[in-house]
């Protein structure tokens, strides 16, 4: 399957990026990474990069997965016009549509996390009351197609989930993504 992963041009979390990237990768899926505009990014741990896509230039139709990375540089991201058309396009063809740490205000802001279960960092819960999400306090939280996850320390488990469902879209024997609450918490 094919995997588009949203970073900031500087600033994102290596973690984030990294952990769910390798499981991905393992896993087979094809993973791509997309940002401002194509060429270096750099993680705030100092991890280099390339996208290879401008998010003006993805096409929805193209990924089954669409993860939006954390880390303070995904502040620059929270109003861009075209990180909300992905995230609205990708719920409104109900594919997988994740984000991390801060990255969740992203798919608030678009208006896709309103009247569903959702986590974000602790600085940002503000953000998901606004969009009226449903705010679990826990390190991961699946809804539906939506993954959503609070930080840098969930990076594994969140890439394990993305790798989970993925898999189960895959099987043609699969139940559709159920909701499921992490239990593990912040």
């Amino acid at each position: 399957m094919n995997v588009l992963m949203v970073i900031a041009p500087q600033g994102f979390r290596d973690e984030e990026l990294q952990e769910p990237r390798q499981l991905l990768e393992q896993a087979g899926h094809a993973v791509r990474l997309a940002s401002t505009q194509p060429g270096r990014c750099v993680g705030v741990n100092g991890a280099t990069v390339e996208a290879t896509v401008s998010l003006e230039a993805v096409n929805t139709a193209a990924f089954d997965a669409v993860v939006f990375v954390g880390g303070p540089g995904a502040r620059e991201l929270f109003d861009d016009a075209q990180a909300h058309r992905i995230a609205i396009e990708m719920n409104r063809q109900h594919k997988v549509l994740a984000a991390i740490c801060i990255a969740p205000v992203i798919l608030a802001r678009s208006g896709v996390l309103t009247g569903r279960r959702a986590t974000v960092f602790d600085t940002e819960v503000k953000e998901l009351m606004n969009a009226r999400a449903l705010i679990r306090s826990l390190g991961v939280v699946t809804d539906g197609s939506l993954i959503t996850a609070s930080g840098p320390t969930h990076a594994h488990e969140f890439g394990e989930r993305l790798v989970k469902m993925l898999a189960a879209l895959a099987s043609p024997n699969a139940d559709a993504p159920h909701s499921h609450d992490s239990r593990a918490s912040r």
